[in-house]
């Protein structure tokens, strides 16, 4: 997702605000919060770090390090990122010149899963995604292709698999979005979050959680399925003009179309609890058991985003 998962592309402001509610252990509050020119066009949350894409091509990295996850590679520093992402413990960045960078554990060492082993052939990639310990990228001839952990097939790309415009990683799932409006996903279905609902039409965006996923209409409603009859399933009645959406392992979170932000699902540790006065919103994360805003310190007259009433879902 040509855009990345949970990425609005909006014109640039004046300046920006992360900011982070849930479980946000290991200083996942305390943001790089930036003003121009180097102001932040992306988030990416990890279970306990995050990343921001700058207007620069430069990343910045804050959370836990005990796997290398913070540690940018050279390659990173000195080159143009224009896209990233971030699973459990890993990162990643694709680079301007279409090559993709991993950063994380290696070497065989505890939570190495291979996903940071970056095919050494892979070229011509436009987008990435980071499910729990696996890794996606999305080639410019719309084929996908994936690598790390495969115990449940979330490695497994369909053969058949082509068209594809956006990739999102789960926990032990992937999900692609085809050109035509439709969905495809594969891997762990214990939970039904690889059972694409009949019919799933006109999807411009597409999210994977923990045991479910999560599908944007073009007309700006949200469809998911997974985790049957728990609460992430569930979409809020009456949730429309979503222009962006993003998951966690338990939750969803939605971005609408005036900046502000409603959340769902599994609220463990406060993360479907949006703080009073995330408005101005552009870009929006979640990972684990927190959430993400990206903001550009507009401040609506009132901030109506909090913890969504549940239907049973759509």
């Amino acid at each position: 997702m040509g855009l990345p998962a949970g990425f609005c592309a909006m014109a640039m402001p004046a300046g920006t605000t992360i900011q982070a509610w849930g479980n946000v252990s290991y200083d996942l509050a305390a943001t790089p919060n930036t003003k121009r020119p180097d102001v932040t066009v992306q988030i990416a949350a990890g279970t306990f770090h995050s990343l921001a894409l700058k207007n620069t091509g430069k990343v910045d990295a804050w959370g836990n390090n005990q796997f290398g996850q913070l540690t940018i590679p050279d390659r990173v520093k000195r080159g143009f990122t224009i896209s990233i992402a971030a699973g459990n413990v890993h990162s990643l960045a694709l680079m301007g010149n279409g090559t993709v960078t991993a950063w994380g554990p290696s070497g065989g060492v505890y939570g190495d899963y291979g996903q940071c082993d970056v095919p050494s052939d892979l070229r011509r990639v436009r987008a990435i995604a980071a499910g729990a310990i696996h890794s996606l990228a999305l080639r410019r001839d719309g084929t996908v292709v994936a690598w790390g952990a495969n115990m449940a097939g979330q490695c497994d790309v369909p053969q058949d698999l082509n068209n594809v415009v956006a990739i999102a990683g789960g926990m032990y799932h992937s999900v692609a979005l085809k050109s035509d409006g439709t969905v495809v996903a594969w891997g762990n279905n214990d939970w039904g979050q690889t059972t694409v609902p009949d019919g799933l039409t006109d999807v411009v965006a597409i999210a994977a959680g923990g045991n479910h996923s999560v599908a944007l209409k073009k007309d700006g409603t949200v469809v998911s399925w997974g985790t049957y009859g728990l609460a992430q399933f569930g979409v809020p009645e009456g949730l429309t003009d979503v222009v962006a959406i993003a998951t966690g392992d338990y939750h969803t979170i939605a971005l609408k179309s005036d900046g502000t932000v409603v959340a769902w699902g599994f609220d463990s540790a406060g993360q479907c609890d949006v703080p009073i006065g995330v408005n101005g919103v552009m870009a929006i994360a979640a990972h684990g058991n927190y959430s993400m805003a990206l903001s550009n310190g507009a401040q609506p007259k009132s901030n109506p985003a909090h913890k969504a009433v549940l239907s049973s879902g759509r």
